[in-house]
């Protein structure tokens, strides 16, 4: 008896491993997204995206005061896009807070942006996902950005 729950135990561990969990499946869609943007690749930044995304920013105009914007993704596909092979861009994804209800997640991704290899900025980039076919896409992207209280390596 004691040999066969123990081999019960041992098979419900060994199905329980391989299983994916959904939070890596929402982490591997913006890192995709990610992969997309830097390669400066827009049908692979598209394969992550609903198609009716919506990207906003939080940041502080020249006078200081608190701004929101919204941008078309046509238009950050093409700023994207146009960036020369001798600009270097990179956003550094310092962690996830992943959470899941059903076919929604929310993504909380801090960050830090790195121009020609020189500190840019940083903040928050703020991801709503909808589970479509079994696959998450992005329906929502907010991030913000700032120069001040950043803790850069």
């Amino acid at each position: 008896m004691k040999k066969i729950y123990g081999l019960m135990c041992l098979l419900i561990a060994l199905n329980t491993y391989g299983q994916k969990p959904e939070d890596d499946k929402v982490k591997a869609t913006i890192e995709h997204f990610f992969e997309g943007f830097h390669k400066q690749d827009s049908t692979l930044m598209i394969k992550t995206l609903s198609r009716d995304v919506v990207l906003q920013t939080i940041g502080r105009n020249k006078k200081g005061v608190s701004r929101i914007k919204t941008e078309q993704f046509d238009d950050l596909i093409r700023s994207i896009i146009s960036i020369p092979d001798s600009v270097q861009f990179q956003e550094k994804l310092l962690s996830f807070n992943i959470q899941i209800d059903g076919a929604m997640a929310n993504a909380w991704v801090p960050y830090e942006f790195w121009l020609n290899n020189s500190f840019h900025h940083c903040g928050v980039n703020s991801f709503q996902l909808f589970k479509e076919d079994e696959n998450w896409k992005i329906i929502y992207l907010i991030d913000t950005r700032r120069r001040a209280g950043c803790n850069v390596d």
